[in-house]
């Protein structure tokens, strides 16, 4: 597996090309994504969304229609697809195929899981692909994913941490925005957050 990371527009959301036998998955295309992905992106087959946030959906349509590929977005986010809440004048966005909460697909003979972990989004999910875990606004290196934003839900949030404390197996997490990180380092902030809200 090769992953390639491009942080695109003002808050430096990362893009993700992952490549798998071949093939490329496009994650969180965000502002002007489409001119890169086209340099790096040689073979891609699906596009993938860890929550609906303008910044990591900017791209959605131009890149699906670009590349005559599927956009599969967490169906809890759907509605954001085709919000510009700050009227920055996003490109509406439409999903392909709606991910239901914790559901496995299978791509081209690629298994995906969409890990449901809400509270900074209804549907914020984080995409697992083997032992990597593209975690959007989840999980950071070092801290978490704000839950004070209109439909954000500290509760939830909460919930969602609780459920990833249960985890033993380490993963790989490559975040929405910065470094990447593993979820053994994260597991001591994960546990004051989960005190604290």
């Amino acid at each position: 597996m090769d992953i390639k990371v491009q942080p695109m527009g003002d808050y430096q959301t990362n893009c993700y090309i992952v490549t798998i036998n071949g093939k490329d998955i496009i994650i969180d295309p965000g502002v002007n994504a489409l001119s890169w992905l086209k340099m790096y992106a040689k073979n891609p087959i699906a596009v993938l969304n860890t929550h609906g946030h303008f910044d990591h959906v900017w791209s959605n349509q131009a890149v699906k229609e670009n590349f005559g590929i599927k956009l599969y977005t967490p169906k809890d986010d759907e509605f954001m697809l085709t919000l510009d809440p700050y009227g920055l004048g996003m490109p509406p966005s439409y999903a392909d195929v709606l991910v239901n909460p914790d559901e496995e697909l299978e791509i081209e003979g690629i298994k995906i899981k969409f890990h449901h972990f809400p509270g900074h989004t209804p549907g914020c999910s984080a995409i697992q692909i083997d032992k990597h875990l593209f975690s959007g606004d989840f999980i950071f290196k070092g801290t978490i994913g704000r839950f004070d934003f209109p439909n954000s839900n500290a509760m939830l949030m909460k919930r969602s941490l609780n459920k990833i404390l249960q985890w033993e197996e380490d993963f790989h997490i490559y975040p929405g925005h910065g470094d990447k990180t593993t979820l053994r380092n994260e597991i001591p902030s994960l546990r004051q957050w989960e005190k604290h809200i």
